[in-house]
């Protein structure tokens, strides 16, 4: 497939990026910075836009493509300065301008409804720490609802830096414990199989441990 990867150079997007090309999709990396792409790749181009500024960039970028992927995120920053919900309605009209139907969006476990399934210390961390993100990406999610695209939104537990294993749970409701994790990897590899599976279509997705 033809694949958009938005938010390239974080560790989800880098793992996303390495694992379609080692899939043999043909991937278009969307990055601010070029300068922090340093992967090189016959099948990989780099194209230089903001997805929370829109403009012509955005739209040229995204058409032609089969599929959108979002790693969008603020890394290990506390602080949202509306970053999903700036980029997320761009992200959207550009699809729709484009006729580019499937969206596949990383959120984080526990935004929206969410909430009440996950683990009490886990529940307290993101009201201590990430108030302001989860409120952020909570408002792209609800744009994304509203959406007519063809739109999955996954909700990995917390990221770490480990292995892909390609073993983990995923389902709208799980079964979880105290601080439940996942990979960058194993959720990068998550992510991919939803290009050929529809049972998550409209839905949202947790995956963790």
């Amino acid at each position: 497939m033809k694949l958009l990867v938005i938010g390239s150079t974080g560790g989800t997007g880098r793992a996303l990026v390495t694992q379609a090309l080692d899939a043999g999709h043909q991937v278009t990396a969307l990055v601010r910075n070029p300068d922090k792409m340093s992967l090189r790749h016959e099948r990989l181009r780099v194209v230089v836009a903001d997805a929370a500024s829109g403009g012509p960039q955005l739209g040229e970028a995204i058409r032609g493509h089969d599929a959108v992927i979002s790693a969008l995120g603020r890394g290990r920053s506390f602080k949202a300065e509306g970053l999903i919900a700036r980029a997320v309605p761009a992200i959207l009209a550009a699809m729709q301008a484009s006729q580019v139907r499937r969206l596949i969006f990383t959120s984080a476990i526990g935004v929206g409804d969410t909430i009440r399934n996950t683990p009490l210390l886990s529940r307290l961390f993101i009201r201590l720490f990430l108030k302001d993100i989860y409120a952020d990406k909570l408002v792209g999610e609800n744009a994304i609802r509203r959406s007519t695209v063809d739109w999955t939104i996954v909700q990995p537990a917390l990221l770490t830096d480990g292995p892909l294993t390609g073993t983990y749970r995923f389902g709208d409701r799980l079964a979880m414990s105290g601080m439940p994790k996942i990979s960058r990897a194993d959720t990068a590899h998550f992510i991919l199989r939803q290009l050929d599976d529809r049972a998550y279509i409209g839905k949202v997705v947790i995956v963790a441990y």
